[in-house]
């Protein structure tokens, strides 16, 4: 991939704060000629996906459910994939603490413009369940759990995982839609739904990689977008449990992921509190990771002082899938966080050695 040119700016030097167009109610995502209708965000995806009117390219469709479970010591990442031409379904097993990958279970596919679709929204009730090559897997969302499932023999040994993850009644998350510039078909939309306990096993070669609710979590990136060839983003997301001055134990998260689109109506920024969102503006990092600063400390300021986090990198998981027409090129940089954020009702919370995660990513897809 060229290099990315990137100009940082400055928090100081913002004279307008970003717009926050929030979606409250169901409302079309495409009219039938592709053109993109809404973009903002939401609480709830209440933007209905209608993929027939999506105005494709050889690869500009593209459909993923990623859900990524970790307790800190352990990582494993559950992903299905549809970019139009072809595909992936896929589970991982990274030992963080060792900064290393136990195991990859890929499964490819191709010519999978009309099948192996996945469901239409990640945040309802539903269920995904195939068999693609040599790989089984099942997910299947209710109103308040989660399961996940999958098997594939990877050469003669067996991977096999099964996860459940708790969703709080009401449980909120961002939902954004990013248009791009230049382009009415194009755009972005994903669900971030992170703060759902997990717990579960993976097994690999006979043996088991134990998750428990009091430690783990899963983040669900969900995504439907038509997009340029190229993109460039950055990608946090944690959650754990946070103390307040009481004693009192609340469940806790955050997203921020920018740098994708146009972000005039809407920024890919929230902090979760006993399950509902608050809204909060632009985030970027202090210094440019790129090319050699990425185990360096990662400032994170927002341009409306609510999110001020500075995570102190502890792996750098760093992978570059290459096909040539096709790549992904991903630092995602693990770490323990410190600082504070800010609540809607002006409550600042503090963060003390939070485990999580900010990713930077060159993508030609």
């Amino acid at each position: 991939m060229s290099e990315t040119k990137r100009t940082y700016v400055p928090f100081q030097l913002w004279k307008e704060k970003s717009k926050q167009t929030e979606y409250t109610s169901e409302t079309p995502l495409l009219s039938p000629d592709g053109k993109l209708i809404a973009k903002g965000w939401a609480r709830h995806n209440v933007f209905d996906y209608n993929r027939n009117y999506v105005k494709t390219g050889i690869m500009s469709r593209k459909e993923w459910d990623f859900y990524q479970v970790s307790d800190g010591k352990y990582m494993v990442q559950l992903s299905f994939a549809n970019i139009t031409i072809g595909g992936y379904v896929a589970a991982k097993l990274i030992d963080l603490e060792a900064g290393k990958q136990i195991v990859d279970a890929t499964q490819l596919f191709l010519f999978s413009k009309n099948t192996h679709i996945p469901p239409a929204k990640g945040d309802i009730p539903n269920r995904f369940k195939e068999k693609i090559g040599k790989a089984e897997f099942d997910f299947d969302t209710r109103e308040t759990s989660r399961t996940l499932w999958f098997r594939m023999p990877v050469k003669d040994k067996m991977v096999e995982c099964k996860f459940e993850m708790d969703i709080m009644p009401g449980l909120e998350n961002i939902t954004t839609v990013l248009p791009f510039e230049g382009d009415e078909t194009k755009y972005f939309m994903t669900t971030k739904q992170n703060c759902m306990p997990c717990e579960g096993t993976f097994i690999y070669d006979g043996k088991a990689y134990e998750f428990t609710k009091d430690t783990a979590f899963c983040a669900l990136d969900w995504g439907r977008v038509n997009t340029p060839h190229e993109m460039v983003w950055y990608w946090g997301n944690g959650s754990t449990y946070v103390t307040d001055e009481n004693g009192e134990k609340h469940l806790f998260g955050f997203e921020i992921t920018w740098a994708i689109g146009d972000e005039s109506n809407a920024t890919e920024t929230a902090i979760f509190y006993d399950g509902k969102a608050h809204k909060f503006g632009a985030v970027d990092v202090e210094t440019f990771p790129k090319p050699d600063k990425f185990m360096e400390p990662w400032k994170f300021i927002s341009e409306d002082g609510r999110f001020n986090l500075t995570m102190t990198p502890t792996f750098d998981h760093h992978s570059d899938m290459n096909l040539g027409v096709a790549r992904m090129h991903t630092h995602q940089v693990h770490g323990k966080w410190n600082g504070n954020v800010i609540l809607d009702d002006g409550t600042k919370v503090e963060i003390n050695d939070m485990y999580a995660f900010c990713e930077y990513v060159e993508n030609k897809w």
